[in-house]
């Protein structure tokens, strides 16, 4: 079992940045692929982005290629997703979820084993 706890959500205008932060607790980060996903009101949850479990290789949805970054630190079990250049399109609850089942990450919802709470990321025009 593994528990993920997100924070650094918030109310920013477009064009800024914010930087969230998912926490493992109960089991080694390391031993997971994370991801990050956002919904928004009314729509089905969206892959953002992706890391291997050694933090070496990541994959992003178009929507936020070049803008966003996600990273790692195992050390700290904790990984990360900075988001530059923010969009009104980008307002969402945020998720980050840790994949048990491969070394890669996946973009694919139903791969990932456990989920955060979420964190509300707001974007104004």
């Amino acid at each position: 079992q593994v528990q993920l706890v997100e924070s650094g959500g918030g109310l920013v205008q477009a064009g800024g940045s914010l930087r969230l932060s998912c926490e493992a607790s109960g089991r080694a980060l390391s031993t997971f692929a994370m991801g990050w996903f956002r919904q928004a009101p009314g729509k089905t949850r969206e892959f953002v982005a992706t890391i291997d479990r050694s933090g070496t290789t990541a994959s992003y949805a178009d929507s936020v290629a070049g803008r966003f970054t996600i990273s790692r630190n195992n050390g700290k079990n904790t990984v990360y997703l900075q988001m530059n250049s923010l969009k009104p399109e980008d307002t969402a609850a945020y998720y980050c979820a840790a994949d048990s089942g491969g070394f890669w990450g996946s973009r694919v919802f139903s791969e990932y084993d456990y989920w955060g709470q979420g964190t509300q990321v707001t974007v104004s025009s």
